[in-house]
């Protein structure tokens, strides 16, 4: 949930001892997005689209991050192999022949790339419960399957591959999310889950023994882009939304999350708390690209998150009266749209004054038309701040703003809070012991970085419940949220070592 245009990520295909082969070679509007250009997980497919290339052009082979997009470096090759959704347990056994770290990371992103890649926008529109949310799904599965784990879906739709007893405790769990905002870029999420299983991979080329049980998870419908809550899989399991709230939630079209989880072949009736699954993990780290310039600047491909900064969204509805453009005089309106603008400026000017952060980014206007005076602008406003004292003042000041243009102009207002998530402080036992590993395991022996985030992270919601930590992989230009989102092929594979040190430090010691 951050140079130049993302290019793609190449590399061929690895194996592991102990493991299956993994595998090679491989809307904004309202969310029934499709899958365009992208094959079905496990096929082949001869001219897979890369993250960076440009926007609707084939490349028969994909570009590496630094390249020029659409510049070749190597063809993709076959499927993921068949498995079976109960897996081995540990493995053992040294490297495999020809092991290079990274080689499984370059081939699985290279798959899931194509999928829910607008050919137009270059962006990635993999909304929940959405066809395109469902291929990233089924290549989940195909990942676990592929490398022997066991694979589940617990009661909120959120996806599990483990290795080892799934109802052991004390288990080690890595992961992310692989849904997507609207036009999305490649990194956020994807990065994550697809690194977890590199890192095994990884840790099962070195040959090491595990004394924990070992999970990779994708939490459901992380970024809230269709129902308009973030992280619903991993609040939904941490008890921190209720079911009569999630039946609540409905996407642009009317459609109830019920609904969409029920059309996509889910058991809705199922969802809420799952402190027993919650309590039987032992650590959770996820790994993700940053949305921001801090290790750019500090020169680090790897850091390590202190804190999530307090976050959430608000619903301003500006109600006036409908007119007729083209006939109505200037004194004699009541348009929303301007009092609308008018608090949009002025979040500008409470952030600055805070210094926080506050964002306009989505508007709904009624009747929507062109010669038409709005009755109703609804804008939605996302807010964080580096404290919750903070946070208050940057809000309260944009409504106070708010209310005094409307009341000036004869406009209603309302203002609804929909979401808010307060501060996390991740472990910081945890996050000391992850600092002790990376820097044992670096070249240079030199600390590595911590720096906290304004995102928010399916981390920070089960912080509450679960010791939890996170790692940033550098982002060159800190855009996020963009087809534009890039990390480098070297920094990404420094991501997988680091995780997998990670790994091997708590779940094999």
């Amino acid at each position: 949930m951050p140079t130049g245009t993302p290019g793609d990520l190449p590399g061929t295909g690895g194996t592991s001892r102990g493991a299956a082969a993994p595998p090679d070679g491989r809307g904004q509007g309202t969310p029934r997005s499709t899958t365009q250009g992208a094959p079905a997980p496990g096929t082949p497919s001869s001219a897979p689209a890369s993250p960076g290339a440009h926007p609707g052009t084939p490349s028969s082979a994909p570009a590496s991050p630094g390249a020029h997009p659409g510049t070749p470096s190597g063809a993709a090759g076959p499927g993921p192999a068949a498995g079976s959704s109960r897996g081995a347990a540990v493995p053992s056994g040294g490297p495999a022949p020809h092991w290079r770290t990274g080689d499984s990371f370059l081939s699985m992103w290279r798959e899931l790339a194509p999928v829910g890649r607008h050919p137009g926008s270059g962006g990635y529109r993999r909304y929940a419960w959405s066809a395109a949310d469902l291929e990233c799904r089924a290549w989940f599965r195909a990942q676990a399957e592929a490398r022997g784990l066991t694979y589940e879906t617990d009661r909120n739709g959120n996806q599990w591959a483990w290795l080892g007893d799934p109802l052991a405790w004390d288990a080690v769990v890595t992961g992310s999310h692989l849904d997507s905002v609207p036009d999305g870029g490649a990194f956020d999420g994807p990065l994550g889950v697809v690194s977890s299983f590199a890192a095994l991979d990884e840790l099962r080329s070195r040959g090491v023994a595990f004394t924990r049980p070992l999970a990779v998870t994708n939490f459901g419908d992380e970024e809230g882009a269709r129902f308009g809550l973030a992280c619903v899989g991993s609040r939904l399991a941490a008890g921190q939304l209720t079911v009569a709230d999630a039946h609540r939630l409905r996407d642009a079209d009317g459609i109830a999350l019920p609904a969409a989880m029920e059309s996509a072949g889910y058991d809705p009736g199922t969802i809420g708390p799952d402190p027993e699954r919650l309590a039987r993990i032992g650590a959770f780290v996820e790994l993700h690209v940053e949305q921001g310039r801090a290790l750019d600047l500090t020169g680090d491909p790897v850091g390590i998150a202190s804190a999530i900064w307090p976050h959430g969204r608000w619903r301003f509805d500006f109600r006036g009266e409908a007119n007729h453009a083209g006939t109505t005089r200037l004194v004699d309106r009541r348009d929303p749209m301007l009092t609308y603008a008018e608090t949009v400026l002025a979040a500008r000017r409470e952030a600055e004054l805070t210094g926080a952060l506050a964002t306009f980014g989505k508007i709904a206007v009624e009747p929507n038309g062109v010669n038409a005076i709005p009755s109703l602008v609804r804008g939605w406003l996302d807010s964080r701040a580096a404290d919750q004292a903070t946070l208050n003042a940057v809000v309260t000041g944009i409504e106070r703003a708010a209310r005094e243009y409307a009341d000036r102009a004869g406009i209603d207002l309302d203002v609804v809070r929909e979401s808010f998530t307060p501060v996390v402080e991740f472990e910081h036992a945890l996050r000391d012991e992850l600092a002790k590993i990376l820097r044992g395991s670096g070249d240079t022996g030199r600390p590595v970085p911590v720096l906290g985030t304004g995102a928010g992270h399916d981390a920070g919601i089960l912080s509450a419940s679960v010791p939890t930590a996170m790692l940033f992989v550098r982002n060159p230009t800190g855009i996020s949220h963009s087809p534009a989102e890039h990390a480098a092929e070297d920094d990404c594979v420094a991501g997988v070592r680091a995780l997998a040190d990670v790994l091997e430090g708590l779940a094999c010691s």
